[in-house]
C-alpha cells in the first residue's frame, strides 16, 4: 500500500499522511485493502478537537505542531529488569512496536501466542478479529492504527483451557516517533486467563495502541495495563471488548507515566448474565495528563457492571475521568455502578470527573457517584501527632487511597507488582 492522497484530507492529518506512505509487499489482498480504507477514514477525520466531548480533556494540540512519526526500529534494545513480573507463565517483548522476544513455560495445548505478523501469515481468522469496521468521528486514531500497524500480539485460548499463571505483554519504546501496535486477545467458551500489558520506554515517542477482546461463553479475563511510559511521551490505547452469554471482564488500568496519556475501554455486553469490571488509578504531577475513558453498552438483560476510578494530581497536572454505562430498551435487570473519587495536592492541580448514565429500560439498578477533594487535614494531624513526619504522613494517606482498587486484583504475584510500581512512582510525586 502506498499513502496515495486522491481523497479529501484534513490539513492536520496530511503530514501524517504523507510520511507514513509505505509499501508492504507480501501483505495478503484483504489486509491492504483493510489499510487503504483505513487510511482514507483518518484523512477525513482527522484529529479530534476539544470540542469533542469525548476529547475535550486532553490536549493533542503538540501533535500536529510536531508530528511524531515512525522512526526505524533499534534491535537489541535492553528491557529494564523490572518491569517484567515474576510469576509469569509466558512473556512476549515488543519493542518499538516489533516483536523482539518471547519466554513460553508450561503453555497447555489449546494456547497461541504469538505476534501479529505471524497471526496475518498463519492465522487470518485471529488477524482479521482485528479489523478496525466502521470507525467513527470519537475513534480517529483507529483507523489511523489499522492503516499503519506495524505489528503487536495475538492470544487466543481454545474452550475450556484454563491458565493458572499470568501472561505479561511488554511494550517497550526506544526510537523517537511514532508506534502503531494492533492486538487480539481472543478466549473460547469456558476458558480463562490473566493478562498483564506494561508500557514503557525512553525519550520522545507517540505510542498508538489497539486491543480487541473477544471472550465466548463463559470465558474468564482478567486484564491489567500499567502505563509507565517516558516523561515526553503520548500514549493513546483504545480496548474494544465484546462479552457473550456469562462472561467475564475484569479490566484494571494504572497510569503512573507519560506526559499525555489516554486509556479507553469500550465494552459491548451482548451476551446475558455477562459481567464487566472496570477498576483504575492515575498518578500525575508536573505538567503530566492523563485521562481515563469508558463505555459500557449493556445490550440484553442480567448483565453486571461495576467500576471504581480513583485519580491523584499534583504540581500543575490535569487529570479526568470520563465514564458512561448505556442500558439499551429491553436489557432490563441489569446492575451497574460506577464511582469516581480523586485527591488534587496542591492549588495548581487539576481533575475532572464525568460519570455518566444513559437508561433506556426501566427495571435496573444504576448509580453512579464521584468526589474530588483534598487531603483529610483530621488524618493528617493524627499521623503528626504520633511523631511521622508530614511528607511521610502525606505519602501514607495517598498511597493508602490508592491502594483499593490495586487490591481488587485476584492474582497475588500480579497484584504485588502493580504495587511496588505504583509505590515507586508516589516517592517520586511532588506535594
Amino acid at each position: 500500500m502506498s499513502a496515495v492522497l486522491d481523497f479529501p484530507v484534513k490539513p492536520e492529518a496530511r503530514p501524517y499522511l504523507e510520511a507514513l506512505g509505505r509499501t508492504n509487499s507480501g501483505e495478503p489482498e484483504w489486509l491492504s485493502r483493510e489499510r487503504q480504507r483505513a487510511l482514507s477514514r483518518f484523512a477525513e477525520l482527522g484529529f479530534p478537537s476539544r470540542r469533542s466531548e469525548n476529547w475535550r480533556y486532553l490536549d493533542l494540540q503538540p501533535l500536529q505542531r510536531e508530528p511524531l512519526l515512525p522512526a526505524k526500529a533499534r534491535r537489541d534494545v535492553p528491557v529494564p529488569a523490572e518491569l517484567q513480573m515474576d510469576g509469569a507463565c509466558a512473556r512476549l517483548i515488543l519493542i518499538d512496536g516489533h516483536c523482539h522476544g518471547a519466554v513460553f513455560r508450561d503453555l497447555p495445548q489449546g494456547v497461541w501466542l504469538a505476534s501479529m505478523r505471524q497471526a496475518i501469515e498463519e492465522r487470518h481468522d485471529l488477524a482479521r478479529a482485528a479489523s478496525c469496521g466502521e470507525v467513527d468521528a470519537e475513534h480517529p486514531f483507529d483507523a489511523l492504527n489499522a492503516a499503519y500497524f506495524a505489528d503487536g500480539f495475538v492470544l487466543d485460548i481454545a474452550p475450556g483451557v484454563v491458565l493458572g499463571q499470568p501472561i505479561q505483554i511488554v511494550h517497550f519504546a526506544s526510537a523517537r516517533g511514532a508506534v502503531h501496535t494492533r492486538n487480539v486477545i481472543r478466549l473460547g467458551e469456558g476458558s480463562r486467563t490473566t493478562i498483564l500489558e506494561t508500557y514503557a520506554g525512553e525519550g520522545r515517542y507517540w505510542r498508538n495502541d489497539v486491543v480487541a477482546v473477544r471472550l465466548g461463553a463463559r470465558a474468564e479475563l482478567a486484564r491489567a495495563v500499567l502505563v509507565e511510559e517516558a516523561g515526553e511521551a503520548v500514549h493513546l490505547a483504545e480496548l474494544d471488548a465484546t462479552l457473550e452469554t456469562e462472561a467475564r471482564f475484569s479490566g484494571f488500568a494504572l497510569l503512573i507515566g507519560g506526559g499525555t496519556v489516554r486509556h479507553e475501554a469500550n465494552v459491548s455486553m451482548t451476551g446475558e448474565g455477562a459481567q464487566c469490571r472496570l477498576d483504575g488509578a492515575f498518578v500525575v504531577g508536573g505538567n503530566e495528563e492523563a485521562n481515563i475513558v469508558t463505555n459500557v453498552d449493556h445490550q440484553v438483560p442480567h448483565g453486571e457492571t461495576r467500576e471504581m476510578i480513583k485519580g491523584v494530581a499534583a504540581g500543575r497536572a490535569h487529570g479526568a475521568f470520563q465514564g458512561k454505562i448505556i442500558v439499551r430498551e429491553h436489557a432490563q435487570k441489569v446492575d451497574a455502578h460506577q464511582l469516581s473519587r480523586n485527591l488534587i495536592l496542591g492549588p495548581r492541580a487539576v481533575i475532572d470527573t464525568k460519570p455518566e448514565l444513559e437508561i433506556y429500560a426501566d427495571d435496573v439498578k444504576c448509580s453512579h457517584g464521584a468526589s474530588v477533594g483534598e487531603l483529610d487535614e483530621t488524618a493528617l494531624f493524627y499521623l503528626r501527632s504520633r511523631g511521622i513526619p508530614d511528607a511521610e504522613a502525606r505519602h501514607m494517606l495517598v498511597e493508602g487511597f490508592l491502594r483499593e482498587p490495586v487490591e481488587e486484583i485476584a492474582d497475588p504475584a500480579l497484584r504485588e507488582h502493580l504495587l511496588r510500581r505504583l509505590a515507586r512512582r508516589l516517592e517520586r510525586l511532588e506535594g
